[in-house]
């Protein structure tokens, strides 16, 4: 962690003290301590009379500055001023989120030609077999490609929801290499991110990359493997235990909570999606192991197809149904389950706005899910825009005990770089995000990063998911990420932001801190903006003041350089601070 001033003049502003947090991290526990304090202790029409024309219902809501930077934290990767300022145009909530919701553009498609037999870069000379590796058979272009795209992508919201549901649907290059295996699999999320949750369900149980990761490729009628029907049921739609609409667990007449699903029906469900094998590149026949093509779908093995009749959650596939008829019964029951609606919304709604959303909000929320309002049941578009249209998410600011969410690392990473101008191929983002414990599209296991009900410490039964990737050593390296983004974070002193010749398309990263260099000498004027970027506008005056004395500290001869040196400055203590790393 750095300790020295990075001042240009006198005085120390390391540790400005009106922000609360602390300058030496000695464990995981008291960094959790210290985000449970502040997520625990900060404060922060009529009847128609008869008329056959209803009377007009009130007018709509003209968002605040505050309210337009909330809803920024919420469903784009970070504030910037000319969002805030196009949010406000709109004058509602609601009509960005529209507008959002026909957004398109981010794409993984060009990755996804690069389908290459498994040995493709094990016959290279062993000079050329690390670069082979990263760019065919690694997730670090996908990765770029994320950073690259949701550092100035025009679809933010589309993008966030689609990195939302690759935290709860996870395949990992933790386990199966393929660079166009996992660009396909999560370009499911993104073309998906807001149709019909039935449609992500068939797409991703047919998807070869997730057929390796979870074991239903080649899954034979003499040993149908378990993996993948288990972790459908349990992680990918409907968990555990049977919820209420509401989300709450439904119990017994003894106070245990109801199972949603036996071991019977995760044995039934393997059988009924046996039969399935991976497409095969240069026509080659379906016992090449070497030719697997991650990029198309699964193929019919009829072979191995188990053809006797099932019975899983309720519903039973007769004896000789095709394979087809199988795989659809399976996704149509945990697609319908009572269950999946509460278990997705809440779990949207924690990605999107609060760790600890009320029962009452999930509840209107599963409602969406169940039916948007015209028969239909999980439009993804229409239960985004109910999730941040409704009245728990949107206000200038929440300030109670189960308010808020702990930013994860790559939504820190992100909202520096956004705060900061970038323009980048990505490549820097993922020279950081491993030390931070999150590195997209590389989940050390099917249960992603961080479970989603992973209790805050010494909160009395809070949850606070991105808590799980909070260490001593982490909060170190986030807390080092904004230092050196920031006040050292000129594009000639940061090595991660060279282009790397050796990665194809590599454009490097450009810092643009011409916005922030625009204010001159007008520090109150700088420090507003901050307040509202980054804040919520909720600045104390206190803690303003302590900013304002720190920035001045920085004197420069270069009034271009001097402007551009306080903004870092002010930058670097405002981020660190636990006020802008938890999200109210």
């Amino acid at each position: 962690m750095p300790c020295a001033s990075p001042s240009d003049g006198p005085g120390r502003i390391y540790g400005v003290a009106m922000f609360s947090r602390s300058r030496t991290i000695r464990s995981a526990g008291l960094a959790a301590l210290t985000l449970a304090g502040l997520l625990t202790a900060c404060s922060g029409g009529g009847g128609g009379g008869g008329s056959t024309t209803p009377p007009a219902g009130p007018p709509p809501v003209v968002i605040s500055e505050a309210d337009a930077s909330r809803l920024s934290k919420q469903a784009t990767f970070g504030p910037i001023q000319p969002l805030i300022d196009h949010i406000i145009a709109l004058q509602t909530a609601s009509a960005w989120v529209d507008e959002q919701l026909g957004a398109s553009g981010s794409s993984y498609a060009a990755l996804a030609t690069r389908a290459v037999p498994t040995n493709y870069c094990s016959i290279m000379a062993q000079s050329a077999q690390g670069v082979c590796n990263r760019d065919y058979l690694s997730s670090t272009p996908v990765a770029m490609a994320f950073y690259a795209h949701a550092t100035t992508g025009a679809d933010q919201l589309r993008q966030r929801v689609a990195f939302s549901l690759s935290q709860l649907v996870v395949a990992s290059d933790f386990e199966v290499h393929s660079t166009a295996g996992l660009a396909v699999f999560n370009q499911i999320f993104i073309d998906n991110a807001f149709g019909n949750y039935r449609d992500i369900l068939k797409s991703v149980t047919l998807n070869p990359y997730m057929g390796d990761f979870l074991d239903m490729a080649d899954s034979s009628k003499n040993a149908p493997n378990e993996n993948y029907a288990r972790e459908l049921m349990q992680l990918f739609s409907i968990g555990l235990v049977q919820l209420n609409a509401d989300g709450t667990a439904q119990k017994d007449a003894t106070g245990a909570t109801i199972p949603t699903f036996t071991g019977d029906d995760v044995h039934s469900v393997a059988r009924a999606l046996t039969g399935w094998t991976y497409a095969r590149l240069n026509g080659a026949p379906i016992t090449d192991n070497i030719n697997r093509d991650y990029s198309r779908p699964m193929v019919l093995n009829p072979a191995i197809y188990d053809t006797t009749a099932k019975s899983f959650l309720g519903t039973t596939v007769a004896a000789g149904a095709t394979q087809d008829a199988s795989i659809n019964a399976v996704v149509d029951a945990v697609f319908n389950a009572s269950s999946t609606a509460p278990y997705v919304s809440k779990f949207l709604i924690q990605q999107l706005v609060t760790s600890n959303p009320s029962a009452a909000y999930v509840g209107r929320i599963s409602a969406v899910f169940a039916n948007d309002g015209s028969g239909v049941r999980g439009n993804l578009r229409a239960v985004v825009r109910a999730i941040l249209l409704d009245a728990e998410a949107r206000g200038d600011v929440r300030t109670g005990a189960s308010d808020g969410k702990v930013k994860e690392p790559v939504l820190l990473s992100l909202a520096i770089g956004r705060l900061i101008g970038d323009a980048t191929d990505g490549y820097a983002f993922t020279t950081r995000d491993q030390a931070m414990s999150q590195q997209p599209f590389r989940a050390p296991s099917v249960f992603n990063f961080y479970p989603p009900d992973y209790p805050l410490p010494l909160s009395n039964g809070l949850l606070s998911p991105p808590t799980k990737l909070l260490t001593s050593a982490t909060a170190i390296s986030r807390h080092n990420l904004v230092y050196d983004w920031t006040v050292t974070g000129d594009a000639s002193s940061r090595p991660e932001y060279t282009v790397q010749a050796s990665i194809i398309g590599a454009t490097g990263t450009q810092p643009n801190w011409s916005s922030w260099e625009a204010f001159g000498s007008d520090v109150d004027g700088m420090i507003t903006r901050i307040d509202l970027l980054m804040l919520n506008k909720t600045m104390t005056a206190a803690q303003r003041a302590a900013l304002k004395t720190a920035m001045l500290a920085i004197t420069n001869a270069d009034p271009t350089a001097q402007a551009r040196k306080r903004a870092q400055v002010a930058l670097y203590i405002v981020g660190t601070s636990p006020q802008f790393q938890i999200d109210r």
